[in-house]
């Protein structure tokens, strides 16, 4: 097989995985290709280098923050005397980095001991809150960006979110640990850990406890942190992948710092601080990435060839006649009010696509949201007052009306000329034939 045939034969899986008229209806094939696509997009977005990029960010700021940030953590828990249960997670997490990353997580938790909060004064106390939100801050902008979320939080929602996570989730980390002790020494465990094979499952999945923890750690950061509403099944899929890629890394980690003497030997007293840099940048990216696993499985639509969609005229069209569609034909029906996240996934368009020509369409007031979460579609008018043109003009519109700015240079005869289709959306859903080409496209 020459380079051309391998070429054409990896273009033809390409065009299947991205534009397949007919996807698989039964399972297991279902799934195998929702994985297939998922693997596909979040690959190319670590080849494009968005995901490294931020998780490159992230480890300076986290080098900057994490002592400000295990201090504000801690202040709740020493307040409580429970802040040595969470000692542990923290030695965990450095374990892969050998002997030295234990005497480094000793040295970060004296650091933590030796601030006095109460003697920082205003300006220290307040430098110290600034340095821990910028780090969730930074945190937040990068699933934003995976999220392909244009906003953030308010300032004041920053305060508020963020110091209440970073406060109270350790107390609730704690928790979860004092439960879990609390049900293995029980009398009851007790008395079944004394029947074999139960005990020796017992002891078996109670080895797993850290693991379970990371997993739930993982799942919250990934409903918590992006602006937008995450669905707890998938935040739960990319949590566990998450926590066995780490779990794993931490594994691979470790035979390489095992293997790294000659690194000792060239850095000297700085090859720590280079294994400490390795091992933030694994943890950011797997983070990332595990994020981006349970954007692609909630948005199957966002599948693309590319991370950002190249518009043009023809799809914009395409969607937005489709989404009135859609939309205009639940209502002349009596129907419940379609929401506007099942309509994206229904379409099976990147969401940025079809969010920025409904947004488009609510501009022009020809849609309107609805519902109690206001997050369903309806008409914004009624639908023999909605024609075709109507649709058309709306999307073609330019808003910033920057096309006034263009040099008037050309003849009439060059001036753009629109197709002009006077029929009512209500008059086309009552017409079989075009009823039948519209939801034909869809």
């Amino acid at each position: 097989m020459n380079l051309s045939e391998i070429k054409e034969r990896i273009r033809a899986a390409e065009e299947w995985i991205l534009a397949n008229p007919n996807p698989p209806r039964h399972w297991p094939w279902t799934w195998l290709y929702g994985t297939g696509r998922t693997a596909y997009a979040v690959t190319r977005d670590v080849i494009n280098g968005q995901l490294t990029l931020h998780a490159m960010s992230l480890v300076y700021t986290t080098l900057l923050s994490i002592v400000p940030l295990l201090a504000l953590s801690f202040s709740v828990l020493k307040a409580l005397d429970v802040h040595q249960r969470i000692q542990p997670l923290l030695f965990q997490f450095f374990e892969p980095m050998g002997p030295q990353g234990i005497e480094m997580a000793e040295k970060i938790l004296s650091f933590v001991d030796n601030i006095k909060v109460g003697v920082l004064g205003s300006v220290g106390l307040v430098l110290l809150v600034y340095t821990v939100i910028s780090l969730v801050q930074k945190t937040e902008r990068s699933f934003n960006m995976i999220w392909r979320v244009p906003q953030m939080r308010s300032l004041a929602q920053r305060f508020s979110n963020y110091l209440s996570v970073i406060t109270v989730g350790p107390l609730l980390i704690v928790c979860a640990i004092g439960i879990t002790a609390t049900i293995f020494s029980s009398t009851y465990i007790q008395a079944l850990m004394a029947v074999e094979p139960l005990g020796s499952l017992i002891l078996f999945f109670s080895r797993f406890t850290p693991f379970f923890l990371v997993v739930l750690a993982f799942t919250f950061v990934y409903i918590f942190i992006p602006n937008t509403r995450v669905k707890l099944r998938y935040a739960a899929v990319g949590g566990l992948i998450a926590g066995v890629a780490w779990q794993a890394g931490g594994m691979l980690f470790a035979s390489f710092v095992a293997g790294s003497a000659r690194y000792a030997a060239i850095y000297s007293s700085f090859a720590i601080g280079i294994v400490l840099l390795i091992w933030l940048y694994l943890n950011w990216l797997l983070l990332l990435i595990g994020a981006s696993i349970v954007y692609y499985l909630q948005n199957p639509g966002a599948v693309s060839k590319r991370y950002r969609v190249r518009y043009s005229p023809e799809l914009q069209e395409q969607v937005a006649l489709v989404l009135m569609w859609l939309v205009c034909k639940p209502f002349s029906e009596g129907r419940k009010a379609p929401q506007q996240e099942t309509l994206e996934q229904q379409m099976r368009v990147p969401g940025e696509v079809t969010r920025r020509v409904s947004d488009k369409l609510i501009r022009g007031g020809l849609l309107n949201l609805a519902g109690a979460g206001g997050d369903c579609l309806v008409p914004g008018r009624a639908l023999d007052l909605i024609t075709i043109d109507d649709i058309l003009q709306v999307v073609r519109a330019d808003e910033d009306h920057l096309a006034r700015r263009l040099p008037r240079v050309l003849p009439k005869e060059l001036h753009a000329h629109f197709s002009r289709d006077p029929r009512t959306m209500s008059e086309v859903l009552h017409q079989s034939p075009a009823a039948q080409d519209l939801e034909s496209r869809t």
